[in-house]
């Protein structure tokens, strides 16, 4: 993690995965808001990105943007030590947490993995914050709604979680297990990383979306220990 002693504070988003997430453009909305509070960002499309372990180190945020894929050990052990070693990261929806679905040191960092989303996209539900005192939802409404995908996770009981979701909205085989909360945005750490995560943003218009994206971007800065920023 880099001393921010009046230099830039830096980070990395990498980009990639299943094209239906739209990589590219929710990366884009990520870099520009990281470059409004004085990141140094660096985008990349490949995960090759990841294989210099002192840069990454180097570094105060890594952002993935990367849904499903594999990943080499040669690219994913620089960020695993990265992370313990301080340097935050964070990311939303699919493109951090069903990001390589046999790594489960990769879940282990993140906090969580996808496994449904019951009622697929175009799913209207609410979005409960649990914890209004947190950084990264103050000022955020106390509850909202979206059409979207609702993201059901196997998640860490470790996890601080600041938001949910009720379930069940749409049908499914979950159905018969009644009312219950899914944590859909959570903080935790890995090492002496922050990892901060927000199961919204399916596509780009998700990650703009007025109550949406002051949580997305307020988790970025929280991971990177740069809250003087927001």
């Amino acid at each position: 993690m880099s001393q921010n002693n009046g230099a830039a504070r830096s980070a990395l988003i990498v980009w990639g995965g299943w094209d239906g997430h739209q990589p590219k453009e929710v990366a884009e909305i990520f870099a520009t808001e990281l470059q409004k509070r004085g990141f140094q960002v660096e985008v990349s499309d490949t995960l090759d990105a990841f294989l210099d372990a002192d840069k990454l180190k180097a570094l105060d945020l890594i952002v993935p943007v990367w849904t499903m894929g594999t990943i080499t050990g040669e690219q994913l052990n620089p960020v695993l030590e990265a992370v313990k070693s301080g340097v935050g990261i964070a990311g939303c929806h699919g493109g951090m947490c069903d990001s390589f679905r046999n790594e489960t040191e990769w879940q282990f960092m993140t906090g969580g993995q996808w496994i449904s989303h019951p009622g697929n996209d175009g799913t209207e539900y609410t979005v409960r914050i649990t914890d209004g005192d947190h950084f990264i939802t103050q000022g955020s409404p106390a509850e909202f709604a979206v059409k979207s995908e609702q993201y059901y996770l196997h998640t860490d009981p470790a996890n601080h979680v600041l938001a949910v979701t009720q379930f069940p909205v749409a049908d499914g085989p979950h159905v018969k297990n009644g009312k219950f909360d899914m944590p859909q945005i959570w903080t935790r750490y890995y090492g002496e990383g922050r990892v901060s995560y927000n199961a919204l943003g399916h596509q780009a218009n998700i990650v703009t979306q007025a109550e949406v994206l002051p949580l997305m971007v307020r988790g970025l800065l929280w991971a990177a220990h740069a809250e003087d920023a927001a």
